[in-house]
């Protein structure tokens, strides 16, 4: 079956990140005196982000800290903040090279894009607005962890991107990212096709060890997967 939708991860896969997000995210955590590394904290890369605090807070628990709902709420918002501005001023944040291109050939060639992430909408909104894609009508859709009930590893959230796009045919669908809990997504959905990006979070080595269909350094890469060679005007 051709694909009908391409369900792209934003952080690390669309969009700029050198551990930008690692980076805040251990600020974040330091605040409450949890230290992590940059490799810690890539190990919940993709991941719904309040879980991801969860993980790390258990994995460097200190005796005398108590994990409860109450601390992640708190410290997830102060790595909101955070992020939010973060794109709203950096300079050298924005889009990935070629991906505006690569959507509009998608949707040239009839085929829908949506765009999933581990992020809240309040953050997305603001990448959203950066980037311009929605202005400028490249992606049909976009879905937050905090929108679905259970964010990645599950399928929740390409389920959603199916909804939001009158696509019923998983099989139909290409679900494109930089991690593994991106590809776990796109696995637990039975998508047609499951494509890990290189230059992102992850190594091709430790993408190729989970389960995919395809492996890319960068998005326009994905043009050649779907064999897509004409542009359509």
């Amino acid at each position: 079956m051709s694909i009908q939708l391409v369900v792209c991860d934003l952080a690390g896969t669309t969009v700029k990140d050198n551990k930008d997000v690692h980076r805040i995210l251990q600020m974040a955590l330091i605040e409450f005196d949890v230290h992590i590394t940059l490799n810690d904290a890539n190990e919940v890369m993709g991941l719904p982000k309040p879980l991801a605090i969860r993980l790390l807070l258990e994995k460097r628990k200190e005796p005398e800290l108590k994990i409860t709902s109450g601390l992640i709420d708190v410290i997830h918002k102060r790595f909101v903040t955070e992020m939010i501005h973060f794109y709203h001023n950096d300079d050298a944040f924005g889009e990935k090279e070629g991906v505006s291109d690569t959507f509009r050939r998608l949707k040239a060639n009839g085929i829908r894009v949506a765009v999933d992430t581990g992020f809240d909408r309040e953050i997305t909104n603001v990448i959203l607005k950066r980037v311009g894609w929605v202005e400028n009508q490249l992606i049909d859709a976009s879905v937050s962890s905090d929108e679905v009930p259970n964010g990645r590893p599950h399928p929740d959230l390409v389920f959603k991107a199916m909804q939001l796009t009158e696509v019923s045919d998983v099989k139909a669908v290409a679900k494109v990212g930089d991690t593994i809990s991106d590809l776990m997504e796109g696995n637990n959905a039975g998508c047609g096709m499951v494509v890990g990006v290189t230059s992102g979070a992850f190594s091709r080595d430790r993408l190729a060890q989970e389960k995919h269909t395809h492996l890319i350094e960068n998005i326009p890469q994905l043009l050649d997967v779907l064999q897509i060679t004409q542009v359509l005007l």
